[in-house]
């Protein structure tokens, strides 16, 4: 490969280290061709952006990047396939769907500015919330006492009601 190319390539995979917050260090090694097309579909349908690369050119990608990237560098070895994506959590539960046959294998990750270093990282990842879900556990608490008030309303009728309501909640 002449230098050139390699130039391309390690700005390329810059520009998407800076462009996505999240990314996954994938061992691919033992897919065979209908497997990775399968893995590249699941992972399009899901907006994660998977880049089989060469662990010398993501290595100096890193080492070219603002972020510190130097927990990873021992995990660069073998077939390394980068999936980047804007949701933290989505490639981890994509993942766990393949852990039954071993391929693909995490090798580590990057996700919510913190490093994960190997395999049995991956239910630790997938039980990130995305930011929609915290989102909506926020809504759903601020929901709660909304809706005990309008249903101890209903109950009763009345004020009385309500507060007999209230007051047997507290027991």
């Amino acid at each position: 490969m002449r230098k050139e190319v390699k130039d391309t390539i390690i700005t390329e995979l810059g520009e998407k280290l800076k462009e996505y917050p999240h990314f996954y260090l994938v061992d691919v090694t033992g897919l065979n061709a209908g497997a990775t097309s399968d893995l590249r579909r699941k992972c399009f349908k899901n907006e994660i952006k998977m880049v089989v690369v060469k662990n010398t050119l993501l290595h100096k990608a890193f080492e070219a990047s603002d972020i510190d990237f130097e927990p990873l560098y021992g995990i660069l070895k073998g077939s390394t396939a980068v999936m980047f994506t804007k949701t933290a959590n989505v490639p981890a539960k994509l993942l766990k769907d393949y852990t039954k046959q071993g391929i693909p294998a995490l090798k580590g990750a990057y996700a919510e500015e913190s490093f994960f270093v190997g395999a049995d990282k991956l239910e630790e990842l997938a039980s990130i919330k995305s930011k929609n879900e915290l989102i909506a556990d926020v809504v759903a608490l601020l929901q709660s006492p909304i809706k005990n008030v309008i249903s101890g309303l209903n109950a009763g009728g009345k004020i009385h009601g309500l507060l007999d309501a209230i007051a047997e909640r507290n027991q």
